[in-house]
């Protein structure tokens, strides 16, 4: 029981670097395969918008200004970012470094995303903050390669090698995993952001509340679905087809039709769908009401862009967004 016990605390902070790791990976991922990410600042979700939209409430809103300056640069400088943070937490590699990477990161996007979050409980990116700290305090000293570099320079001096050498082997191999694992990282971001994004994304324009309007071709092909599928206080999800975004199709009462984008008004997460007569964005815990759209509860402040529906038999056919 006493080595079992030993083991389990030895390995205790595993779990939670495997998450965090692999959790900036795919959140770097996510990034730069999303063909909004990047796109111009009339969309909602992009770094532009979300930037802008943080900025005045945001206690660092004067540091933001380089990054509206060059967004492009920010953005993909943030998405490899937490790509390199990833990887050297799941692999071990310099593991305080990368834990202290991913603080900074979680303090950023704390400071403006999260910091008008009320509750701040519901603020994910301090509990992020949080969860960096056991790591930068202890490291990865095990099924790591900080952890075999460790125990290499613990066996050359065993042999008598000197300290300095010892350090400088250490170094250079830790160097040469870096370089390695770094440049595995890079090409697969790049390659992300080359082929994993949507290329037939349309362009936007902006309404008169500030919600991007698709190009909508009268020719074009049209967005149906089985009316059988929308239950009363149930939902089906369909894509607009000019953003490619994620479309509820709802029907409140008996009879009566409507749509919502799921792109949330407040930093351009994706809400869930209708549940109980609400939509839920995970994000940052802004509610919206799933007959109307409206706001129940922020951080968001305006209701979710709705669409047009017809029925025609027994298809419902969406139609463009209403501004």
């Amino acid at each position: 029981m006493a080595g079992w016990k030993a083991t389990a605390s030895r390995y205790a902070l595993l779990p939670l670097r495997v998450f965090l790791g692999a959790t900036f990976i795919y959140a770097a991922i996510d990034k730069l395969a999303d063909a909004h990410y990047l796109a111009e600042g009339s969309d909602p979700a992009s770094f532009i918008a979300q930037t802008t939209a943080v900025k005045a409430g945001s206690p660092i809103g004067w540091a933001l200004g380089p990054a509206l300056d060059s967004p492009v640069l920010f953005a993909l400088a943030i998405a490899f970012g937490e790509l390199a943070v990833g990887l050297g937490t799941l692999f071990g590699l310099w593991g305080r470094l990368a834990a202290t990477g991913g603080m900074l990161i979680n303090l950023s996007l704390w400071l403006t995303v999260s910091w008008n979050t009320s509750p701040y409980y519901l603020g994910n990116d301090l509990a992020y903050l949080m969860a960096w700290t056991p790591l930068v305090l202890a490291g990865t000293p095990y099924l790591s390669i900080d952890g075999y570099l460790a125990s290499r320079s613990r066996r050359d001096r065993g042999r008598g090698l000197p300290e300095d050498a010892v350090r400088r082997r250490a170094l250079v191999d830790g160097s040469i995993a870096a370089v390695a694992l770094g440049g595995a990282g890079l090409l697969a971001g790049s390659l992300t952001a080359t082929f994993g994004r949507n290329k037939g994304t349309a362009a936007t324009s902006t309404g008169s509340n500030g919600s991007p309007v698709p190009a909508q071709s009268p020719t074009g092909p049209k967005v149906t679905v089985p009316a059988a599928s929308v239950p009363v206080g149930g939902s089906a999800q369909v894509k607009d087809p000019g953003t490619g975004d994620a479309v509820y199709v709802v029907q409140p009462t008996a009879g009566q039709y409507c749509a919502f984008s799921s792109v949330c008004t407040h930093s351009g997460c994706a809400v869930d769908a209708p549940k109980n007569g609400q939509m839920y964005c995970p994000c940052h815990g802004s509610r919206f009401n799933a007959a109307t759209g409206a706001v129940i509860n922020g951080p968001a402040t305006k209701p979710l862009p709705k669409y047009g529906v017809t029925k025609n038999g027994d298809q419902l056919e969406l139609g463009p967004l209403q501004v």
